[in-house]
């Protein structure tokens, strides 16, 4: 198959590549370059960066434009792989590749259906997480599945790393479902069930809320990790949380109350408490939390969230 592809971060390189294992990639659509660093240097995306290793032809769009759209269309691939571009694909590009587009998504359609679906299903506590391929349409994330999967993630994984873990398992699962449009037996079914959404994180979203339960504290903090980071307010200043979990030990704390150990800070909820090893104070760098708590100059009965 002649493919053209289209990605930006890292967790669509896994699929570029194993594509690329198997078929003719005619070109690799992906955002172009952002500063990045405390120098703002111009970086090329990950998707760039492995394309350039690859010998790949790369067309760097910030969005699907007319000029994009012409140059897309002259490469005449049978099929397009989208995998987290950053930007819409509209007709008549949708309609340029002989197959039309494909996209793999990080959910179980029409579960979270949106950016971040990962993100939100985390935060929701959903018990199954997983990857669809699906052909694109004008409707967001509405299209017919040709292949879905469910994917084991570690239950103290953190979005990062459930990203990760679906992003390699998902490369495989669209490669065979190009394999199955090349030789025309893919067959692509409605989704089932009740949609739900997934918009783009806010900082807002990383607020963790100490009255709720352990297990919803907990979850949220998964889903906001790295980005846009867990955080709570300690003495009227904002405190990034880098690194938790349930804590197992018997400790009865109010919410938002904070104990000190030797290892950790303890933060209590509605009903247990969350076992805080690193974090990031505002205008310092990330450091251990039990250092933070001992080196804090203020009254030691201060609460998170005040």
């Amino acid at each position: 198959m002649r493919l053209v592809f289209a990605g930006t971060p890292a967790v669509a390189v896994p699929t570029l590549r194993a594509l690329a294992a198997h078929h003719e990639i005619v070109g690799v659509v992906t955002r172009p370059d952002a500063p990045l660093g405390r120098k703002r240097v111009l970086t090329p995306s990950p998707v760039a960066a492995v394309a350039d290793e690859l010998g790949l032809p790369v067309i760097k769009a910030a969005r699907l434009d007319d000029d994009a759209t012409a140059r897309i269309t002259a490469l005449e691939a049978d099929l397009g792989v989208i995998v987290a571009y950053g930007g819409i694909v509209r007709e008549p590009l949708l309609s340029a590749p002989a197959h039309g587009w494909i996209n793999l998504h990080f959910s179980l359609l029409p579960a979270w259906r949106g950016a971040a679906p990962v993100q939100r299903a985390l935060i929701a506590g959903d018990a199954q997480l997983g990857v669809s391929v699906f052909q694109l349409v004008p409707a967001l994330d509405a299209g017919d599945v040709y292949a879905m999967r469910t994917v084991g993630i570690p239950s103290d994984a953190t979005a990062d790393a459930a990203l990760a873990i679906l992003a390699d398992d998902g490369a495989g699962l669209t490669v065979d479902v190009v394999a199955g449009i090349a030789d025309g037996s893919a067959v692509a079914v409605p989704q089932q069930g009740e949609a739900s959404l997934a918009p783009k994180l806010t900082l807002e979203d990383g607020s963790l809320d100490w009255s709720q339960p352990l297990s919803a504290v907990f979850s949220r903090y998964r889903g906001v990790t790295p980005e846009p980071g867990a955080h709570t307010t300690v003495d009227r200043a904002r405190l990034k949380i880098l690194s938790a979990a349930p804590s197992a030990e018997g400790t009865a704390l109010a919410p938002g109350e904070i104990h000190g150990t030797k290892a950790a800070v303890l933060i209590g909820t509605a009903d247990g408490a969350l076992e805080v090893t690193r974090v990031q104070p505002a205008g310092k760098g990330a450091m251990n939390a039990a250092d933070w708590w001992r080196g804090l100059r203020a009254d030691q009965s201060v609460r998170a969230g005040s």
